[in-house]
């Protein structure tokens, strides 16, 4: 009993210490002196051992009134008078008191009181009836899962910092609510043009009877405007041919992309035909990323700079010459401690050797590995944590919340390179009349 009367006194000296600030002359001047008051709300505060965040702390009991003189307004607007209006009287419908509700806000759960009417017809719109949490929560819980948290740890994370409990069940509900929009994001119209796209991939665990690796293909476009541009996410089973290819390619080109210069891939099956079939003009190329990105896998990590260092030049020759005399540098140096480096660059030579005919700006657009890495790396670790997904659809909601906290448009779109402008001028100049002028 003594705990309870405590809190109730507590509670009534913070309602009184709000209500110190807020009663203002009729005289004031109608500016608000938002920093003033928040000062002396503070001092109140801190004068009375009253918390400034918690249950009953100040930011908690400053939702709870500004919510309930929210919901009074509301009614008052409902009804047609405000309370205690004399005009009230006799007009039918009127006040019937209030009834509790929780409401879990950004700051923690806020108990406030809601008006009722007589007849039941006042509909709340601020907080709605059985609202059990507000926007800004359901955002917090997508953008922890877009980081990487899994269910239990997001339920986990709400009890610990905002002392509420929110069920593992609560948190996938919330979670799905993005299907909809994920389905609008994959089929939202697309640029005319696109001078580079990029297609990877992405191999993630899925239970399916039992646990399988399946790729998750994503698209990657660099726009006219030197924007990254994420056109989409793809599931596949890893025995994808021509025709799961132009179907993917077929999609794209109905969202509007009637053109692109050159497409970057590695080595997929039935991609390079599908390509060619959909926009004819296209130019195939082989991924230098990829063939960097496995030239690391055969080195100890404590030689990844000084290969990098020396694979530089073999990629950055002015031809194909000049890029055999400096590779034949290289093989001299590191063919020996790792001769598994030298086949590969050997093997994949005449898939290689077309990228030196490109202008240095456009090579430099396609070896710009941090736009790449910088979503790979994102990608990853949000699928790391999981260990592996419930079914497909749960993997590919996983990618699509990542891609959405790229970007606040959720369309994940940023800069792929700090000088764009001499790249818009090489692929102008080497793709005459199919790179838009406006």
């Amino acid at each position: 009993m003594e705990l309870a009367g405590l809190k109730s006194e507590r509670s009534q000296t913070m309602t009184d210490t709000i209500d110190d600030v807020a009663v203002e002359p009729e005289e004031q001047e109608p500016a608000v002196d938002e920093q003033g008051i928040a000062e002396q709300l503070v001092a109140q505060a801190r004068e009375k051992g009253i918390e400034l965040v918690g249950p009953n702390g100040l930011l908690s009991q400053l939702t709870k009134r500004v919510f309930e003189t929210a919901l009074e307004a509301e009614m008052s607007e409902h009804l047609g008078y405000d309370k205690h209006d004399p005009v009230g009287r006799n007009h039918g419908n009127s006040r019937n008191g209030v009834r509790s509700q929780t409401v879990l806000t950004e700051i923690g759960p806020v108990d406030i009181e809601v008006p009722r009417d007589l007849d039941a017809s006042f509909q709340p719109t601020i907080v709605k009836k059985r609202q059990r949490r507000l926007t800004g929560v359901d955002q917090i819980v997508l953008s922890l899962s877009a980081r990487g948290l899994t269910t239990g740890e997001i339920s986990a994370h709400f009890a610990e910092v905002y002392g509420a409990s929110v069920s593992r069940e609560t948190v996938s509900k919330i979670t799905d609510q993005v299907l909809e929009e994920m389905t609008a994001w994959m089929n939202r119209p697309l640029d005319e043009v696109y001078p580079v796209i990029f297609i990877d991939a992405i191999v993630v665990k899925v239970r399916d009877g039992q646990v399988r690796n399946k790729p998750i293909y994503v698209v990657i476009g660099v726009s006219v405007n030197g924007e990254r541009d994420i056109l989409g996410l793809w599931l596949g089973d890893g025995g994808e041919g021509a025709k799961f290819w132009l179907q993917v390619l077929t999609e794209l080109k109905n969202r509007g992309v009637a053109d692109v210069c050159i497409a970057v891939c590695d080595g997929l099956k039935g991609l390079p035909d599908a390509i060619n079939t959909v926009w004819e003009l296209t130019t195939v190329q082989a991924c230098i990323i990829h063939l960097i990105r496995n030239t690391f896998r055969y080195a100890s990590r404590k030689c990844w700079d000084q290969i990098a260092h020396d694979l530089r030049p073999v990629y950055t020759a002015a031809n194909e010459a000049e890029a055999r005399a400096r590779f034949e540098e290289f093989a001299e140096k590191w063919g020996k401690p790792y001769p598994a480096i030298k086949r590969l660059w050997e093997n994949a030579w005449s898939e290689f050797v077309p990228f030196l005919d490109y202008d240095v700006e456009i090579r430099k657009i396609i070896c710009s590995t941090n736009a790449i890495e910088s979503l790979n790396a994102r990608y990853r670790r949000a699928v790391r944590v999981r260990g592996h997904f419930p079914n497909e659809q749960a993997a590919l909601k996983c990618l699509y919340l990542t891609t959405r906290s790229l970007d606040p448009t959720g369309k994940g779109r940023a800069r792929w390179a700090t000088r764009w402008k001499p790249a818009l001028n090489a692929f102008a100049i080497t793709f005459p009349g199919r790179i838009p002028t406006r």
